[in-house]
């Protein structure tokens, strides 16, 4: 009798591992059972069918060449059978069977395997708020969520949205309403920045302003406390007022739906999540698992990691396919790679944000740097800023985030960094790091080389300065007399500064600090400025070299300055 693989769940990870199993035996049977009537969909595209980007819900179901993966696509072209609308509620593990029951007419029966897929995704985080149930609330979890929200927005019922939650799909789904539709939009945080865990405050904040420039507005460091109105939702209470809405997204995160593994005795996490090895294999040999659903290892420092996407789920379904077929594949440690756009930028990164980092006991330290994504004197262009985080001791890459208007260039250097990972890469893997080069895609010193070489000057000791945060620090205390802002761009440059704030803004460009340094003031901190922080290093460089000892390079000049938001 030929072998039979059951995988329960078809959105992402089980179509995958099924068809790729299927490929290598085409004389196995293959069960896939899924509790939705509409599965294997791309659910990472929802935000894009809500903003109207994609047009048609099929398309998130539909292949390369159009053909919707219903049923009958997965029988006839893969060979696949699909039981849907039919849920797993039981694993046997001693008797090798799965106990089914259909949804629609409650019949219940048992399947036997030979081999198993837990590929049962994850649940939208419920805050358990009072007035969750009201009509208008969301948590964009399925498509059934999605298509609701697009009639809506359609028939003009929604003029006032909130969005609970500024991650990932917080901030898409922000964008959706606020660009397409014209829908006055709110984004609510529990944190003090956007994207908590993944970038920096800095990249946070300059994100941020760009999305309010777009005219989405922000609640930051508040909690909701409760959902209000009369049968469908009229307004959410924060713990700091009060936000008319008619409707709400609540997007908190996701929990991984481990409870058949459990219940079946498969080792799972405490925190939540199913254990497997880096074949993703289970506790049990004949039991894989993958997706939303488990833990992996963290490629930076080895801990065990949730990383709930789509990109992850297709590659372990793979690997799961090939395994179920006999061969010895394995999935590496993630880095936790991501992207993220917004409006007319992108935010992305790999690896630890620096506030990650140290929590994970890391000394480390990051840099920022702001440079022409090309040849600076390639006509079209675009400027990046990258930050890269770095082990003092060890000089270990742990992670690298970026902005920028140009997305797929910056996305292109995180990649680079990101397939490294693993490799525990050192700050001259990076400077060293060879890219292609010609002036329409790159620098000859490409952006990625010169934030390497900036982080071995800052370990060195050669750059010492700060961001545009702790500039504004400074900045707001001026009148204390501790500072003195030194702008070393050219005149002109300095000039509408000079003359705002003459008490304050002082210039010498920086070819000319070596016959006029003795204009500074030795007892106060230096805060040196240019456009991007490229001349201000080399200022610094000098006036070290010339004896003053309180040296402040501004990372990322003006330009970061002004996207940061600080008011000068």
């Amino acid at each position: 009798m030929s072998e039979h693989v059951v995988v329960i769940g078809a959105v992402a990870l089980g179509p995958k591992a099924a068809c790729r199993f299927k490929r290598i035996r085409q004389d196995a049977k293959v069960t896939l059972i899924d509790r939705d009537e509409i599965f294997s969909y791309g659910g990472c595209g929802i935000p894009y069918f809500v903003s109207g980007d994609v047009s048609d819900a099929n398309q998130l179901r539909t292949t390369a060449f159009h053909m919707v993966r219903d049923e009958p696509f997965f029988h006839d072209i893969k060979g696949v059978d699909v039981l849907s609308g039919t849920e797993a509620t039981k694993i046997d593990r001693a008797k090798k069977q799965v106990h089914i029951k259909n949804l629609k007419s409650g019949a219940e029966s048992v399947l036997d395997y030979d081999q198993l897929v837990i590929a049962t995704g994850a649940t939208p985080r419920k805050l358990n708020l009072p007035g969750e149930e009201l009509e208008n609330v969301f948590y964009v979890g399925n498509m059934h969520d999605a298509e609701k929200i697009k009639q809506g927005i359609t028939k003009g019922k929604y003029a006032k949205a909130v969005v609970v939650g500024a991650g990932f799909i917080g901030l898409e789904m922000a964008e959706a309403f606020a660009d397409m539709w014209g829908i006055e939009t709110t984004v609510v945080e529990i944190f003090d920045q956007i994207l908590p865990r993944m970038c920096s405050p800095v990249l946070a904040k300059m994100g941020q302003n760009h999305m309010e420039e777009q005219g989405v507005a922000f609640k930051l460091g508040q909690t909701v406390a409760s959902i209000e109105g009369n049968g469908k939702v009229e307004k959410v209470v924060t713990s700091d007022g009060e936000v008319e809405a008619d409707i709400v997204i609540v997007s908190a995160g996701v929990i991984p739906n481990d409870k058949l593994a459990r219940e079946c005795g498969l080792d799972c996490s405490e925190r939540g999540g199913i254990l497997v090895d880096e074949s993703m294999r289970t506790s049990d040999s004949a039991i894989f698992s993958g997706g939303d659903c488990v833990i992996i290892k963290n490629a930076v420092d080895g801990s065990p990691m949730f990383l709930p996407m789509g990109s992850m789920a297709n590659r372990q379904g793979r690997v799961i396919g090939s395994n179920l077929a006999g061969h010895s594949e394995t999935f590496p440690p993630a880095a936790g790679s991501w992207v993220v756009k917004i409006f007319e930028r992108a935010m992305s990164g790999t690896g630890m944000s620096l506030g990650a980092a140290r929590q994970a006991g890391f000394d480390a330290i990051s840099v920022l740097l702001i440079m022409a994504d090309r040849a600076h004197f390639y006509p079209e262009k675009d400027m990046m800023t990258l930050e890269m985080v770095v082990d003092k001791a060890t000089r270990r890459v742990l992670g690298l985030q970026g902005y920028s208007a140009g997305g797929d260039a910056m996305v292109g250097r995180i990649n680079a960094v990101a397939a490294l990972m693993k490799f525990q890469p050192k700050i001259e893997d990076i400077s060293n790091l060879e890219v292609p080069y010609s002036p329409p895609f790159a620098s000859a010193m490409d952006v990625l080389n010169a934030i390497a070489n900036m982080a071995d000057n800052a370990i060195s000791g050669m750059n010492h300065g700060h961001g545009p945060d702790t500039f504004a620090e400074y900045w707001a205390n001026r009148e204390s007399g501790k500072f003195c802002f030194l702008d070393v761009r050219e005149s002109a440059d300095a000039e509408p500064f000079l003359k705002k704030y003459p008490e304050y803004w002082h210039n010498i460009p920086q070819g000319e600090i070596p016959k006029r340094y003795e204009e500074l003031p030795k007892d106060k901190k230096l805060v040196l400025v240019c456009n991007t922080g490229g001349r201000s290093y080399e200022a610094q460089v000098m006036l070290d070299a010339l004896g003053f000892e309180e040296v402040h390079n501004t990372q990322g000049g003006m330009a970061v300055i002004k996207a940061y938001g600080v008011d000068i």
